[in-house]
């Protein structure tokens, strides 16, 4: 099954997508469903349907609880780092947060940052949490996975050399766009066989197998939960391949007017432009 948020007329819908077509549910987020549905797929049926195309399709979480990354989990990627970052493959999983206000959708701008022109991409799968889990084994960790998405872990790498913790460079408001919808484990079926891509402009920049990973998706969660709770709407960046900007001499950061695509097999596109941050301050 693939589930998706879209908005309509300023309010937020969950809907069913088959056959390009979408059954909306009601005006609730879908993350409100995460832990049921299979359950709600029959009263979704009695809604109204509408054309995929017709819609304005918004991120499967509008605003996760938690977003969390993780580093250097594709050795591909672990040694390109070594050039730009002075990075390794770490021994142990490296985490790290981004803020709620960096989760966008589907062809939502991303912004290039008044403060760096660094700007980079990351092409990734997104775990999106669908049920609470504490202290869960790898072997159990599917139970608590409502779906996975497409994601740019976006980075602004002179802000996140300059904290130990990456914090500032991946936590940017609208760097952490994911969609275009939540495909169900079932449908995508093992992971591992299937292929990411990641295009700028057109242009191959990454690609790899999700089997590629260093620590597999179970194996995360059941890292994670054994330090706090995953919760329903948490969503988890899975690590990206090599080929990043920062990887080339010289680097190919990101410049407003760029397209940045990512393609999962049996997952989606999600598709995204970049542009200059706008220039009025908000405040209250």
């Amino acid at each position: 099954m693939k589930w998706l948020n879209c908005e309509i007329d300023g309010e937020i819908w969950c809907g069913l997508l088959e056959n390009e077509q979408v059954r909306l549910f009601e005006p609730r987020c879908l993350s409100s469903f995460l832990g049921d549905l299979p359950q709600i797929k029959n009263a979704v049926g009695a809604g109204r349907v509408v054309d995929l195309a017709d819609l304005r399709l918004r991120q499967p979480v509008i605003r996760p609880g938690k977003i969390l990354g993780i580093g250097l989990n594709y050795a591909a990627h672990a040694a390109e780092s070594v050039s730009f970052a002075g990075n390794k493959a770490p021994e142990i999983q490296k985490w790290f947060n981004k803020q709620s206000t960096a989760a966008c959708g589907p062809g939502d701008a991303i912004h290039l940052p008044k403060v760096s022109s660094q700007l980079d991409y990351e092409a990734e799968l997104v775990v999106i949490i669908g049920k609470h889990g504490r202290h869960v084994p790898a072997e159990r960790a599917m139970d608590i996975v409502a779906g996975f998405s497409c994601g740019s872990d976006c980075s602004v790498r002179d802000w996140q050399k300059a904290s130990p913790t990456m914090i500032m460079g991946k936590g940017f408001d609208t760097h952490a766009p994911f969609g275009p919808w939540l495909v169900t484990p079932e449908e995508v079926g093992p992971l591992e066989a299937l292929s990411i891509r990641g295009y700028v402009n057109g242009e191959l920049r990454q690609q790899a197998k999700l089997g590629d990973m260093i620590h597999s998706v179970a194996a995360q969660i059941a890292h994670l939960t054994a330090a706090f709770t995953l919760e329903p709407g948490d969503v988890i960046f899975t690590g990206t391949p090599a080929g990043v900007g920062a990887g080339h001499t010289p680097p190919k950061w990101l410049k407003a007017g760029d397209t940045i695509r990512v393609e999962i097999e049996r997952v989606g596109v999600l598709q995204n432009p970049v542009q200059n941050e706008p220039d009025t301050a908000r405040i209250g």
